[in-house]
């Protein structure tokens, strides 16, 4: 039996039929940028996270660079995030001339809140939490912090469009919150997307000025701006695919369920406090035999994925611009340990009875302990 990782090809030919006449009409429109096919998408997905402005945008890394272009954050500035997120994270920190400070984490794998203050110096003008694999951060105890330190506090929701903290959604809770709707994503494009959410109307503004060469006209820019425009087609298929997300979280949160009643006593599951909505971007676990695991899965065409192996303060390019960094020591264990299996909605129960039947017989070779 053979269990991928995602199954984007699935996803297309259970939707084939809906979406071919979806693209064909916006083909036939001739309008592929600025459209009311973007508009449509960015007014429903405001919806989603219950906020007042979304800004489409090209992806999800130009969505958190603009958030920072529009706080006015660049040159001599620092900006703290964690350092077990996609690069992305703290890249757009370094493309606008800032300098990204990285975190520890804690054991949900969020940016750790009590450790904050050893990060801050009086050059800090932004938090960036990530609220990573599908679960938010502490955003509370962040916001507080913020606040008492007169920081902007810019959401990286990239993985968990639909989460909650409490009764408050995902993209909802920051100055500013930026979202990545790349394939791999639960609601996914069929490309390069992303969205940026905000409450605030003047930030609202100048990031639609931003996203667009700053223009107010044709003929008139009032800043200079990117080109960083969501396309008609991908807005079109994700308002579609926006229909089914309620649908996708609660198949994916079924599957994840599946797992922690079954691997709980043998691998280190997801901890998710009991304010949290979790959705499961991704399942990760944790074992000293993450790499051991991971072979023998793949032996038996099971895929499985690394998020991240490396911590971004580990990379080549963080050693060009960013603070120098103390040690991490939660984040680079977890580095060590950490393994995604596959969790997408289009799993069978029997692929997922399979998947737990080949990790419980690994870790009987281990010994009865292990199991």
């Amino acid at each position: 039996m053979k269990v991928p990782y995602v199954d984007l090809k699935t996803q297309y030919q259970k939707e084939k039929n809906d979406l071919l006449p979806i693209i064909d009409s916006i083909l036939s429109s001739g309008k592929y940028i600025l459209s009311e096919a973007v508009s449509e998408f960015e007014n429903t997905f405001a919806k989603i996270c219950n906020v007042k402005h979304a800004i489409g945008v090209a992806n999800g890394t130009d969505a958190l660079v603009i958030a920072l272009k529009a706080l006015d954050i660049g040159p001599g500035d620092e900006v703290i995030t964690p350092a077990n997120s996609w690069i992305s994270s703290a890249s757009c920190v370094a493309l606008v001339g800032a300098t990204p400070v990285f975190a520890d984490v804690d054991t949900t794998y969020n940016i750790d809140p009590s450790q904050l203050n050893q990060y801050l110096t009086t050059k800090t003008k932004a938090i960036i939490p990530v609220h990573l694999t599908g679960m938010c951060a502490d955003m509370a105890a962040i916001q507080s912090w913020a606040k008492k330190n007169q920081l902007f506090v810019i959401e990286d929701a990239a993985q968990s469009v639909g989460a909650k903290y409490g009764d408050q959604f995902s993209g909802s809770m920051g100055d500013v919150s930026a979202f990545s709707l790349h394939p791999l994503k639960n609601l996914n494009a069929v490309g390069d997307a992303g969205i940026i959410t905000t409450n605030d109307d003047s930030l609202a503004q100048q990031m639609r000025l931003l996203h667009h060469h700053g223009l107010v006209s044709r003929n008139d820019a009032k800043i200079w701006g990117y080109n960083s425009r969501l396309d008609s087609i991908q807005a079109a298929v994700l308002q579609y695919r926006s229909q089914k997300l309620n649908d996708v979280i609660q198949k994916r949160r079924e599957n994840a369920n599946f797992y922690t009643e079954a691997l709980a006593e043998i691998v280190e599951c997801p901890v998710v406090p009991e304010n949290r909505f979790h959705t499961y971007h991704l399942y990760m676990i944790q074992t000293k035999y993450r790499d051991e695991l991971k072979d023998y899965l793949k032996s038996h065409e099971i895929s499985t994925a690394i998020h991240y192996e490396t911590p971004i303060h580990k990379l080549a390019a963080a050693q060009i611009t960013a603070c120098k960094t103390k040690s991490l020591p939660i984040c680079e264990t977890q580095a060590q340990q950490i393994l995604s299996l596959p969790v997408h909605h289009y799993l069978s129960g029997e692929q997922l009875s399979f998947v737990v039947k080949k990790i419980r017989t690994f870790f009987e070779s281990k010994g009865p302990k292990h199991v």
